[in-house]
């Protein structure tokens, strides 16, 4: 039987603070991806961007998955797809998820681990700032919660109601600019779709911290690459980040990375050097991931009954 898992399924079986655990253990295990070949991604002649195929794999779980996405930037969700989970024993079809909620839960999730590893401790770093307030800053926010407190939150976003709203929720305040998030804010969050960079290394102030998720694909970029290059660069995997992310899209090589996530988890490169250093976040998203959320809610799924289930070899 395959498990359907929808967005409100979802909702109900998985919890922040659980998932950034599941996660944190996944970067402590988790190796590098290998040529980024093995992330397939092919254009579209439709408005959307791209479909992606991503298998996932993680030591110690007895399944993978596939993910087939498309990202459409003015649909909401603007990405739609599903991740296919199968067993490993016999690569039985396990489960259908929904895609959009995973990725912006396993995204937005492993931006707040990093953001809370990377910054300054929490008692010397008071103020968040969001631009883009987007489900991904929604949910990195929501994790960032779970892991620390701050005194103030301020908010942009292009469209000054979504910002107004993320504001309410998060007893923030809204900024005008990016600019004005990033003069006034400890650590700065960007999720974005921008395709020209938001900020400059002459906008940021020493130790504050950056955790950029917008270029996850080619073209995408909210930060200089001055700022790249300033900043003790942090990545989830150098060697997708250099053919896909912020790095390609800045024409910078590998070595502009410092560290992998996993290394500091590990406990193999630091966080940063002192509290005056820049610091920088810029993943793209691993595979692994997708498994370790959809693996977490499976099990759940099982264990309550939740969603509905189907025999396709009926």
């Amino acid at each position: 039987m395959t498990r359907i898992l929808t967005r409100t399924d979802l909702q109900e079986l998985l919890h922040p603070a659980d998932c950034i655990q599941v996660l944190r253990e996944g970067f402590a295990v988790s190796t590098p991806t290998g040529p980024p070949g093995r992330r397939m991604r092919t254009d579209l002649p439709f408005p959307g961007t791209a479909t992606a195929l991503l298998p996932g794999l993680l030591p110690g779980t007895p399944a993978y998955t596939v993910k087939v996405n498309a990202k459409f930037p003015g649909a909401t969700p603007a990405l739609r797809g599903v991740i296919c989970l199968h067993s490993g024993t016999d690569g039985e079809l396990l489960a259908l998820i929904d895609s959009a909620t995973v990725t912006a839960w396993r995204t937005g999730l492993a931006a707040a681990l990093a953001t809370d590893l990377i910054a300054r401790p929490a008692a010397d770093a008071r103020a968040v700032g969001v631009i883009g307030a987007g489900a991904q800053a929604e949910l990195t926010i929501r994790g960032l919660r779970t892991l620390r407190s701050w005194d103030r939150l301020v908010v942009h976003d292009s469209d000054p109601q979504r910002a107004a709203a993320f504001a309410r929720r998060h007893d923030g305040t809204v900024a005008s600019t990016p600019v004005e998030v990033a003069a006034t804010a400890d650590v700065v969050l960007l999720a974005t779709w921008s395709h020209e960079p938001l900020l400059r290394l002459r906008d940021l102030l020493p130790g504050q911290h950056l955790t950029a998720l917008g270029a996850d694909e080619p073209g995408k970029q909210e930060v200089a690459p001055d700022v790249l290059l300033a900043a003790r660069l942090i990545v989830d995997d150098a060697t997708l980040v250099t053919a896909h992310g912020a790095l390609a899209n800045a024409g910078l090589p590998a070595s502009t990375a410092a560290a992998s996530l996993g290394e500091i988890i590990r406990g193999e490169a630091p966080a940063r050097s002192d509290s005056r250093e820049l610091t920088a976040y810029t993943p793209v998203g691993l595979p692994w991931q997708d498994l370790a959320l959809s693996w977490l809610a499976f099990q759940r799924a099982q264990a309550t009954g939740t969603g509905a289930t189907l025999d396709l070899l009926s």
